[in-house]
């Protein structure tokens, strides 16, 4: 079967596949590591404009705006988990980094039929999350062309704000609509149209440098420990324990009597350690950088 000429790049049929469901588990797992190796590349295609867009979200961020990720089914729920993520890894308030999913957090875990027909409906739940100029929108769909996603797109092309489309397809209308085209050609899926697999993954790489780019410029980091993580469990105390120990040189205890000092502040425990002074004063360094801890540590 030819592909038609009008169909996207991510609906096509994979002309090495069309025996899928006679090979043998081993074939199956072989042609999709083949087609995997492939997307690392394609990413790597797009780099500088990812870079920009990084650039970008850090400077809304710091003039006290927000980022948002709007996408239907495995996108949206790939823009969700990266933005729940950051509270734990970075020790963002979880309003700073938010994911909408079309048909609401339902649609995580259950498809919800017509919910990404709408654009009416992106541009409504934007508008319940008080979505402003100063904050940055990420569409995110595999066909580049999902109603719900565009309806976000143009509500946050008509109130000025900067935007971006993570497509894998080249030259889609998300694309095109954006200020960032993050489009990775990822070709057909080695079951067709089924983009939770090439497209999904690229998807989530571009997603990764964009989240843990922009927090590393936001100061989130020391080195490349994360700071600002919150220890919120028995795990996450462990790390922040390690990650002071490993930053300041001192013993697993006094690492662990530090951060109780500073009430879990990974940050200013480190701080305090290597500048040789009390909690307030690691705060006010830290206040001062802007929470880097590098130039609190320069600071007199």
């Amino acid at each position: 079967m030819k592909a038609d000429k009008n169909d996207w790049i991510t609906e096509q049929v994979h002309p090495h596949t069309r025996k899928l469901d006679q090979m043998t588990a081993m074939e199956i797992v072989q042609v999709m590591s083949q087609e995997d190796h492939r997307i690392a590349v394609a990413v790597a295609a797009i780099l500088p404009t990812i870079a920009a867009a990084i650039d970008n979200i850090t400077e809304k961020i710091r003039g006290g705006g927000r980022l948002f990720y709007v996408g239907a089914g495995t996108s949206g729920r790939l823009g969700v988990l990266d933005a729940s993520e950051c509270p734990p890894t970075f020790g963002t308030d979880p309003a700073l980094v938010q994911g909408l999913i079309a048909g609401g957090d339902h649609a995580l875990r259950f498809p919800v039929e017509g919910a990404e027909d709408s654009p009416e409906a992106g541009k409504r739940d934007l508008i319940e999350r008080s979505f402003q100029k100063d904050d940055f929108l990420v569409g995110i769909a595999a066909s580049g062309k999902t109603p719900y996603v565009r309806g976000a797109l143009e509500y946050g092309v008509m109130l000025g704000t900067t935007t971006a489309a993570i497509t894998c397809n080249p030259g889609s209308p998300l694309g095109q609509l954006a200020d960032y085209a993050l489009e990775v050609e990822t070709g057909p899926e080695i079951l067709m149209g089924s983009t939770r697999l090439k497209a999904g993954t690229a998807q989530k790489l571009i997603l990764n440098m964009l989240s843990t780019g922009t927090m590393i410029r936001l100061g989130k980091t020391y080195q490349n420990l994360m700071v600002d993580l919150s220890p919120s469990n028995a795990k996450l105390r462990r790390r922040a324990q390690r990650i002071v120990a490993m930053a300041t040189g001192v013993t697993s205890a006094e690492a662990e009597q530090a951060l109780n000092a500073c009430e879990g502040e990974t940050k200013t425990a480190i701080v305090m350690l290597l500048a040789t002074c009390d909690v307030t004063t690691a705060r006010h360094r830290l206040n001062q950088a802007e929470g880097r801890v590098r130039e609190a540590l320069s600071l007199n």
